[in-house]
């Protein structure tokens, strides 16, 4: 399978074959695929799929062992055979608000210099939660720098490395818990300019004004250490 997704995160439409149908789960796997699959805290896409003028709903998109795969509403399985060639559509007012969103929390991450606990890419909110035990996050300057670094109109691009490069560069890495996706030894890394490069598997815009205005929500405190930070996009 190709991820074209990774490859060019604009395409809204492709073409392509069905590699295999599962009625009895309702879903199909493609043989190229630009459905981002649920990963990293980005959710899946949504779409649709169009097969001999027929159109079947993509509720969601996923991983499973490996492998990206499409979720369908049940009466779209239908008569829908293996190897027929399909069109498939992206939702992209979803897709394009989580590509904005994610690129965001990249920004953030570059003006907090701690350790992420985790976190998740919603389309009205988002959020990462911070290693804070001494609380050094403050809402009004982070808002400041980060749409200071949206105007700035930093280029964003990534680039496949080897895995074993981190080795030498742990810094680059900034979850605490979870590992870096890896396919055969290499890594994907994401550029913005010269503000932050980390690993990262998932779609982002091409230069940061494309995000938008950024409003930092609330900070909520998450036990002892962790501190949770909420972010929105103006539309």
């Amino acid at each position: 399978m190709t991820n074209l997704f990774e490859e060019d995160s604009y395409l809204k439409e492709f073409k392509t074959k069905i590699e295999k149908i599962n009625r009895e789960e309702k879903y199909i796997k493609l043989i190229d695929t630009a459905f981002y699959g649920k990963s990293g805290g980005q959710p899946g896409d949504r779409g649709e799929i169009i097969v001999d003028d027929q159109k079947i709903e993509v509720l969601d998109t996923i991983k499973k062992d490996g492998d990206i795969i499409n979720v369908l509403k049940d009466k779209d399985i239908g008569e829908i055979k293996e190897n027929s060639e399909v069109v498939g559509k992206i939702d992209w007012n979803v897709r394009y608000k989580h590509m904005r969103m994610h690129t965001a929390l990249h920004l953030m991450c570059s003006i907090i210099p701690l350790g992420v606990t985790g976190g998740q890419i919603g389309f009205e909110k988002s959020r990462l939660d911070f290693n804070d035990p001494e609380k050094k996050i403050n809402k009004e300057e982070l808002e400041e720098k980060i749409n200071l670094l949206v105007k700035d109109n930093h280029y964003v691009t990534s680039e496949i490395i080897e895995s074993k490069i981190l080795d030498e560069k742990p810094e680059l890495v900034r979850t605490m818990s979870v590992k870096p996706p890896q396919v055969d030894g290499k890594i994907r890394l994401v550029r913005i300019g010269e503000v932050d490069l980390q690993p990262c598997g998932g779609t982002h815009v091409k230069s940061t004004i494309e995000i938008g205005r950024i409003q930092i929500g609330k900070i909520e405190n998450k036990g002892k250490m962790n501190r949770r930070v909420n972010l929105l996009l103006s539309s």
